[in-house]
Formats: structure tokens, C-alpha cells, sequence
């Protein structure tokens, strides 16, 4: 085997490697979003809201690659059971924002810290340094895989 038949194997064989590792996170994760009785979409969209503050539709959809028409459905259910209201945009009074109702900061208040001692479990198999170096690799690996894209 050659050189280069050798780097396409090790290649292959990290490829698997990662996606399998983040497959299982990602299921896990995922779980306990579905013991909360939220969809991944819906939790998502309330955690950047926790984190954020009000944000207008447009920039929620964006962030998500959410078609215009669907954020409008999906913050649509979230306004009926409670969790987040529309409040006109300050800056443009055309546009609507997104929040928080007391409702959708008590549940993530209740179920955030939760969820993070869940992600923290998936991550205690590494020392902070180990992952210090993986948060480096992966942000090497996505900012060169960002320039093969240009």
C-alpha cells in the first residue's frame, strides 16, 4: 500500500470514527430533549432565545436554515402553549421579535442546567486539556473545510 492509499484509509477510518462519536452524543442528547416533551427544532429555538434575548423571526430562521414560512409555524405553536410571545421589533417596525414568556424562562431555567449536566456527562471521559486540544482540532477541521467550500 502506498502512501497515499494509507492517508485515504486513515482518513476513512477518522471520518467513521467522528461521525459515530457524534452520532451517539447527538442521539443521547436528543433524548433528553424528548424527556421534556420538546421536539429538537423547539428546544433549539428556545435555548437561542434563554441565551439570546428577543430576536427577530428572521434571524432565528437564519440561524436554524428555517424556511420564513415554517419559523412562522413553529413560533407560532410556541406562542399557543405559552412559551414565547412576539413583540414588535425596536429597530424595524415591520418585523417582529421572538421572547421569552415567563412560562418559557421558568421551564428552561428549570430544565437548562439539567440538560447541560447531561452534555457535561458525554464530555467527563476527557481531561479539561484533552478537551481544550479536540475544541482546537475541530475548529481547525471546520474552518479548512469552510475554505475548500470558497
Amino acid at each position: 500500500m502506498n502512501f497515499k492509499e494509507e492517508q485515504n484509509k486513515l482518513d476513512l477510518r477518522l471520518l467513521r470514527v467522528f461521525a459515530n462519536a457524534f452520532q451517539a452524543v447527538h442521539n443521547n442528547l436528543e433524548k433528553d430533549v424528548a424527556k421534556h416533551n420538546l421536539s429538537p427544532e423547539t428546544f433549539r429555538i428556545l435555548e437561542f432565545l434563554y441565551s439570546k434575548g428577543p430576536l427577530p423571526l428572521q434571524k432565528i430562521s437564519e440561524k436554524f436554515s428555517i424556511p420564513s414560512g415554517s419559523i412562522t409555524f413553529v413560533v407560532n405553536k410556541l406562542v399557543k402553549q405559552g412559551l414565547v410571545d412576539r413583540q414588535p421589533n425596536p429597530q424595524d417596525g415591520r418585523a417582529n421579535d421572538a421572547v421569552l414568556t415567563a412560562q418559557g424562562v421558568a421551564l428552561f431555567d428549570d430544565i437548562f442546567p439539567k440538560h447541560v449536566e447531561t452534555i457535561s456527562q458525554h464530555f467527563s471521559f476527557l481531561d479539561n486539556e484533552e478537551k481544550e486540544q479536540l475544541i482546537a482540532l475541530l475548529k481547525k477541521i471546520g474552518f479548512g473545510s469552510q475554505k475548500l467550500q470558497g
